[in-house]
């Protein structure tokens, strides 16, 4: 199973390293040493929390910035379904939840796992942008 840094698992939940470090020193997600002493989060449990975090409304930092995303959603899969053809995968960006249909082939060719980073890419001709 992949584990993260602090800094990975902040960059993934889309906060500063500082406020994921608050968090991991609050026990809101578990964390375990390597072997040269830098904090690690498995990547199950980080999937689980980036998850609680979105559901919870935001990550608690400050002020959302006003962005127009681009076309790259890097994040961690939440949940892999596989059918007998097809797939659905699942990604937590930030606060972006992800999901994709695609082939079974594909997913077990990228060896996509729960809790494994991966980045979803997004093509339309149609965007809207909305600024809160």
């Amino acid at each position: 199973m992949q584990s993260y840094t602090i800094g990975q698992a902040a960059r993934l939940l889309g906060v500063s390293p500082d406020t994921a470090r608050r968090w991991a020193d609050a026990g809101r997600v578990a964390t375990h040493r390597d072997e040269s002493g830098r904090r690690l989060i498995d990547g199950r449990d980080l999937a689980a929390f980036s998850i609680e975090i979105a559901q919870g409304g935001g990550s608690g930092d400050d002020d959302p910035s006003y962005t127009s995303a681009r076309n790259a959603f890097p994040g961690i899969v939440t949940a892999v379904k596989l059918g007998d053809v097809a797939a659905q995968v699942e990604i937590q960006a930030g606060p972006h939840r992800l999901v994709s249909l695609l082939t079974r082939e594909a997913v077990e060719e990228l060896g996509l796992e729960v809790g494994m980073q991966a980045t979803a890419r997004v093509k339309s001709t149609n965007v809207h942008i909305d600024r809160i």
